[in-house]
């Protein structure tokens, strides 16, 4: 199925929400909510594969494309996106009354993405609770930034305070390549995982970000239970490195 070329303006809730379904393609869409506007995602998918989202303006008050559990396949490119909450997997792990067990996120591919003016630019979001649950094989490349609050987060203490348990959310096999641009906040990596799950094989590589405040060497990275390798330019300086 294709869908090209709708613009959707104001809704009460999702733009777009896709549920169990494959083989789609979104193209050459324009999705506009009002900034403060809450649950207006322009995409949101669960317990669907084999999807291609391009050429696409979204501007939300919620997540421009957020993908639920059970996503896979996917291929998502040339987008802008602003105002929002950026382009976030999850949030998962959260279950409910019926249904405790959740499926996976995998195959994801996210380039040449424009954030302008966002809450978040790449995010992975899990809810701190035993619901199991897995994230891996995704690829976020080729994305600028422009004053985006958290232009990388990866958080696993979602939506809760002082959590006493740890998400049961696995983040493993995530690349993180070739991303440049301006962070409002000073903490531009922010890598929040889980205690029973560590993150691991996070791959980083070129990342040049800046603080766009009035004091540009501010510009750090935070990371809890992560374990990540690093390659090319590295601004700000990984966790536990000397200030570039």
């Amino acid at each position: 199925m294709v869908i090209k070329g709708i613009t959707s303006i104001n809704p009460k809730a999702f733009h777009f929400h896709v549920h169990s379904c494959n083989n789609m393609r979104f193209e050459n869409l324009f999705l506009k909510a009002p900034e403060w506007s809450p649950n207006t995602d322009g995409i949101h998918t669960s317990n669907t594969t084999f999807v291609s989202i391009s050429h696409s303006t979204i501007a939300t008050g919620d997540d421009c494309i957020s993908l639920g559990q059970g996503s896979t396949e996917f291929d998502i490119s040339d987008i802008n996106c602003g105002p929002g909450h950026g382009i976030s997997i999850g949030s998962l792990g959260k279950g409910g009354k019926s249904d405790m067990r959740e499926k996976p996120v995998q195959g994801i591919r996210v380039k040449r993405i424009l954030f302008r003016g966002t809450d978040n630019g790449v995010r992975i979001k899990t809810y701190p609770k035993p619901i199991p649950n897995q994230v891996h094989d995704v690829y976020f490349e080729d994305i600028s930034m422009e004053n985006v609050e958290n232009p990388i987060i990866f958080d696993q203490e979602y939506s809760t305070k002082n959590a006493k348990t740890s998400s049961y959310v696995k983040i493993s096999d995530i690349h993180v390549r070739n991303i440049r641009g301006t962070s409002a906040k000073p903490v531009a990596v922010n890598l929040i995982c889980s205690k029973a799950f560590p993150c691991e094989g996070l791959d980083f590589y070129n990342i040049d970000l800046r603080y766009s405040g009035t004091d540009p060497a501010r510009i750090t990275s935070s990371c809890i239970n992560a374990k990540a390798s690093y390659g090319g330019i590295q601004r700000p300086p990984p966790c536990g490195s000397s200030q570039i």
